[in-house]
């Protein structure tokens, strides 16, 4: 099975969804608050003419969705996960024999009512077939990395994000004493910028999309960086500023607009 040319990444599939250029949309497993922009990503799910779900329980995607498709939770399944460094951690099903469908056995399906073979239907098959990749080990071009960025406006910084462990993600839904373990928000920058930008306290990040205001710490990084916890219950920095890790945002002091 061959493609004339290269497909579509996220951002392009949920645009077309959102336009109507794209007829039907198969969501596994991920929310819109996982998206770069939600509601970019909401604006896909109302566009699009059919939507089918692959979960566990009900979502914000369920709302949307034409059909919904339960699939195996993670103790009944293998599979991986990817930290925020690209570290692959991959796992075992520790419940077996229960009959329920991972979510590449339900795609391996749906591909075979399309007339598309796949290939995938067992962990050992995907795992042969991501293996069969070849890396990309060219050495990256640091002057040619720099060129890319614009250079910093008057009180800019550069973007650095991820999950903690314990967020405001749903894996903590109906467990608020394990939720209330989660690490308060807050904003990490170095001395150095915290005196640029004359922060003490509390640090207002923002973009044109909104902004987010939160106690500011000091620890040993590069200067021109702030680090923002990806989706703290009190700081959401998707669905407010529709920024991601590596984006240019704006500093200013807790009481900035």
């Amino acid at each position: 099975w061959g493609v004339a040319s290269a497909g579509r990444d996220t951002e392009a599939i949920l645009r077309g969804a959102s336009t109507g250029e794209l007829d039907a949309l198969v969501v596994g497993a991920v929310d819109p608050a996982d998206f770069a922009d939600p509601a970019l990503a909401y604006a896909a799910l109302a566009g699009a003419g059919f939507v089918v779900s692959l979960e566990v329980r009900r979502s914000a995607v369920t709302e949307h969705a034409d059909v919904v498709l339960p699939v195996a939770p993670t103790a009944e399944k293998a599979g991986r996960y990817v930290t925020w460094e690209g570290r692959r951690r991959p796992f075992d099903s520790t419940i077996t024999n229960t009959g329920a469908l991972s979510d590449a056995q339900v795609l391996d399906a749906l591909a075979d009512e399309l007339d598309v073979a796949l290939g995938l239907r067992t962990v050992a098959a995907a795992r042969d077939e991501l293996a069969g990749f070849s890396a990309y080990t060219a050495a990256p071009d640091s002057a040619a990395l720099r060129q890319q960025r614009a250079p910093l406006g008057q009180g800019e910084a550069v973007l650095a994000t991820w999950h903690e462990l314990l967020d405001a993600g749903r894996g903590q839904d109906g467990d608020p004493h394990l939720a209330g373990t989660a690490k308060p928000a807050r904003a990490i920058v170095s001395a150095g910028t915290a005196s640029k930008h004359a922060l003490t306290d509390r640090v207002t990040v923002s973009t044109d999309a909104g902004s987010l205001t939160v106690p500011v710490e000091i620890a040993v990084m590069p200067d021109d960086v702030v680090w923002l916890p990806t989706n703290s219950r009190d700081c959401a920095v998707r669905a407010t500023l529709r920024a991601a890790h590596g984006s240019t945002v704006k500093l200013g002091g807790g009481d900035a607009a």
